[in-house]
């Protein structure tokens, strides 16, 4: 008896297969056992009614850490920037296609505040209040570790950007600052030789007085 079942269950089956075969493609077909294919979607920043803070795009759980993230050991303040200047510096070697990375992530990322030339003119200066410039005598007297820390941490009105630029490029960043700050300084030098008025040329010296020849 058990035998007749199995066998009339798989005609059964068979059927309703080959059935599903003349069936219009427009159409769509009935759905068996169809575990989380419909399930309902929800966009990204939509509300979320089954998440606790009713937000589809959940934050990681406290203390997460990225399988890439470099960890940085110096936290916000005043007082970790002189303890960075005074511990890191640029592990990148300065190399050509270094600064040409490195010009590229200052233009996306420095450049709307600090300008190209990094004399604090980005077009965000419209709005906002100007930043000072990257290229006077107290940006050029900053140590390594403590621009690095500005960028990872924030100071005044600039955020942090830590989260945003990697460890690598912000060391990139910073050789390229560095290669602006010396151009500035061989311009500066420059014009002001060329200010200093030029030195007169040097007197030619004055013949003795031709003495009469002797009368025979």
């Amino acid at each position: 008896m058990s035998h007749k079942r199995t066998c009339a269950s798989i005609a059964t089956l068979g059927l309703a297969l080959l059935g599903g075969c003349d069936r219009d493609p427009a159409e769509p077909n009935r759905e068996y056992m169809p575990d989380m294919v419909s399930s309902m979607a929800f966009e990204s920043f939509s509300p979320n009614p089954l998440t606790k803070d009713g937000r589809t795009m959940m934050a990681p759980p406290k203390g997460t850490v990225s399988r890439t993230q470099e960890l940085y050991a110096y936290g916000p303040g005043p007082e970790e920037a002189a303890r960075a200047a005074r511990e890191l510096e640029n592990p990148v070697p300065e190399t050509e296609l270094v600064h040409e990375r490195g010009q590229i992530a200052f233009a996306r990322w420095c450049s709307p505040c600090h300008g190209l030339t990094g004399q604090g003119d980005g077009p965000v200066t419209r709005l906002f209040p100007r930043p000072p410039s990257l290229l006077a005598p107290h940006a050029q007297d900053l140590a390594d570790g403590q621009i690095f820390h500005v960028v990872s941490w924030g100071q005044g009105l600039m955020r942090g950007y830590a989260q945003q630029i990697e460890p690598r490029d912000r060391w990139m960043i910073l050789h390229h600052i560095r290669k602006m700050q010396y151009d500035a300084q061989v311009q500066a030098a420059q014009a002001a030789a060329a200010a200093q008025p030029a030195a007169p040329p040097p007197e030619s010296p004055v013949p003795p007085e031709a003495s009469p020849e002797p009368k025979p």
